[in-house]
């Protein structure tokens, strides 16, 4: 504090001399008042009226502040449009153009009533009764926030969701949100509550460059805002609280349950009575999206890249540029591969595949056997059991433990707290060296291997490869829990990458059509997680699979391949992941409904998708070696050592199934 003279008073004496004044007119004000009553006035002013007084101080150069640099609102009047969104693959070869149509102004009288009151319900149930922001409202999203130590609630009405989306960026900061606070008075001011409804219905988020309530219902129903039935409008109003991660066609179980929240919230509020809602709840809600013009085969992977954009910079109010990893190449012959490979005369009616680069860049993704007749995504979205695909992971714990490919151990049947795991083939061979109980898929001595080294080591190794979340349970060793084809697929890429890891990713970058960057992929430096010896251990070993082991489908000749199939128990899922030198990719065949294929395995129809996609995907590409040991150099002590490599190729040829 500054020191004053006696004739000099502070600055703190400055900003209390209003509040002083106010303070002495009990004494002025009221002469005849008893002086305990007086004191009594003074201290309520002293303990109400100083808070009240800096609060309203403090509120108003808030508002001072926040009104210095304020956006320009003409936005709100000029014509609308939508932006337009160009997708280019790695080569700048354009895969989708879209966006860029002037949105359709929206009439409330012509949309079904349902619709706005599912919003009203969901968003902003004082719509009708507060000035632009909900003081309520605001409250509890505070005290919500405040519990949980982060952003739980936003607090903001319809009106700021309007300002924000016109006139602001996505920045959080305290300035924008005063900001959007005084838009929406401001818009409160200048429309009617059905303008601000109208507006709001017309400019409103669903993701994927997708603006507006007619586009929204053409997107997912390919039909009129007009023609939305209830359920129909309860999940377009409850997709706009998390557009990416609430799209019905890539999370349908999110989507479904923010629907039956939505319907939910309009029996509580009374536009609902209670038997239409069950009613609406019980009724299916058919997903048909619009078919986007595109390249062929490419709506899987624009449907994803839509969504890391929204994402990395949420709804685009100018037209974007987006450059991807994706060979448009690859893609076409992924697709096709995919198409022919399914059999639906061994059941086996839908697969995926994903391709990444050695450093992470996807290089093709095919969700499905037809887009057309499913946009669920398989490679990214559905969890299954990878089965013995799973089992490099424990192999690679247990060589970096200190075994090797050429120790013995024995197959023979096992119990583990009465779990008895046997073999695909129902026979036990006796000793074995790992590399040729790897190259057979031999489940017991996986098993044995995970507990020889500890579960807790099979895990560790496999979450610092990218697949997190495993338990360590007996049956990880083969591979019975759950991931996706996406992430399974990514943790082989330090195999082929020389054992560095990578994060997978598919968006290079986004630019303004004026050339600004919005965003850049920027690559994290690769760490290894494979060392050197043990990297050429495991390719000797993956690639025994390939050269006469299970994966022998997947050998193209010429090429350095390494793989590795995968079964689960009845034929239910069929993997098969396979690598070069700087390409990964993987397989997964089954069915939706999870039910039995007719003797489907890693080894027939998933590895023969990945040949025929690789042949193709891997011409003009460089034919690099995988490091591998040379058998030369290895110990003269092991019994698989001093075969030579076509006798231990003919040897498990031999033993096959």
């Amino acid at each position: 504090m500054e020191k004053t003279s006696d004739n000099e008073p502070s600055r703190e004496n400055d900003l209390l001399r209003p509040y002083a004044a106010l303070k002495n007119a009990p004494d002025s004000i009221f002469p005849n008042i008893s002086l305990p009553t007086r004191r009594r006035i003074k201290r309520l002013l002293w303990g109400v009226g100083l808070p009240l007084y800096f609060t309203v101080s403090l509120c108003l150069g808030l508002l001072v502040w926040a009104g210095q640099d304020m956006p320009d609102t003409s936005p709100l009047w000029a014509p609308k449009s939508t932006p337009q969104i160009i997708i280019l693959d790695r080569h700048g070869r354009e895969i989708i153009k879209t966006g860029g149509l002037e949105t359709k102004p929206v009439i409330l009288s012509d949309l079904p009533q349902i619709l706005p009151q599912a919003l009203i319900a969901v968003e902003d149930k004082r719509f009708y009764h507060h000035i632009g922001f909900d003081i309520i409202g605001l409250a509890r999203a505070f005290a919500a926030n405040a519990k949980a130590g982060h952003v739980v609630q936003g607090g903001s009405t319809l009106t700021q969701q309007l300002a924000k989306n016109v006139f602001l960026t996505r920045q959080q900061t305290l300035k924008r949100k005063a900001q959007e606070i005084m838009l929406a008075v401001w818009l409160e001011h200048r429309l009617t509550k059905r303008e601000i409804l109208e507006t709001y219905l017309s400019r409103v988020y669903f993701g994927g460059g997708t603006v507006g309530i007619e586009s929204g219902s053409a997107r997912f129903f390919n039909k009129p805002a007009s023609q939305l039935k209830l359920g129909e409008a309860a999940m377009l109003a409850g997709i706009l609280q998390a557009p990416d991660r609430l799209n019905p066609v890539k999370n349908r179980k999110a989507n479904a349950i923010r629907t039956a929240q939505v319907l939910s919230k309009l029996k509580e509020q009374k536009y609902l009575d209670a038997e239409t809602a069950k009613l609406a709840l019980t009724t299916p809600i058919e997903i048909e999206p619009v078919q986007i013009k595109t390249l062929p085969s490419a709506q899987y992977f624009t449907d994803w890249i839509l969504s890391q954009v929204d994402a990395k910079i949420g709804a685009p109010k100018h037209n974007i540029v987006v450059h991807t990893t994706l060979d448009m190449a690859a893609q076409q012959a992924a697709q096709i591969a995919v198409s022919k490979g399914v059999n639906t005369k061994r059941n086996a009616q839908q697969a995926a595949l994903i391709a990444f680069d050695g450093v992470g860049g996807v290089r093709a993704m095919v969700g499905g056997a037809s887009y057309q007749h499913s946009p669920y995504n398989r490679s990214l979205r559905a969890k299954r059991q990878p089965g013995s695909a799973f089992k490099p992971f424990v192999y690679l714990a247990a060589m970096e433990a200190g075994i090797t490919p050429w120790d013995i151990r024995n197959d023979a049947p096992i119990d583990i707290d009465g779990w008895q795991p046997g073999n695909f083939s129902n026979k036990f061979i006796g000793e074995i060296s790992l590399e040729k109980a790897l190259a057979l898929s031999i489940n017991t001595i996986s098993v044995v291997l995970s507990e020889e080294i500890g579960r807790d080591r099979v895990v560790e190794t496999a979450s610092k490869m990218g697949l997190q979340g495993f338990k360590p349970y007996a049956s990880l060793a083969l591979g019975a829990q759950e991931t996706s084809l996406y992430n399974l697929t990514a943790a082989y890429i330090p195999f082929a990458n020389w054992g560095h890891i990578s994060k997978a990713y598919g968006l290079e970058a986004i630019y303004s059509a004026n050339g600004d960057v919005l965003f850049e992929h920027q690559p994290i430096a690769q760490e290894r997680v494979i060392s050197a010896e043990v990297l050429e251990r495991m390719n000797l070993m993956l690639q025994t699979v390939v050269q006469a082991g299970t994966g022998k489908a997947a050998r193209i000749s010429g090429w350095d391949i390494a793989g590795k199939t995968g079964t689960t128990n009845d034929y239910r899922d069929a993997w098969f992941i396979g690598y070069t030198a700087d390409y990964v990719a993987g397989v997964w065949v089954g069915n939706d409904d999870n039910s039995k294929m007719a003797r489907v395995t890693g080894g027939n129809i998933p590895a023969r998708i990945w040949k025929n996609f690789m042949v193709e995907a891997l011409k003009n590409t460089p034919n690099t070696k995988l490091p591998t040991t040379t058998r030369l150099f290895l110990p003269p002590s092991s019994t698989e050592a001093s075969k030579s490599l076509e006798m231990l190729l003919a040897d498990v040829e031999k033993s096959l199934p």
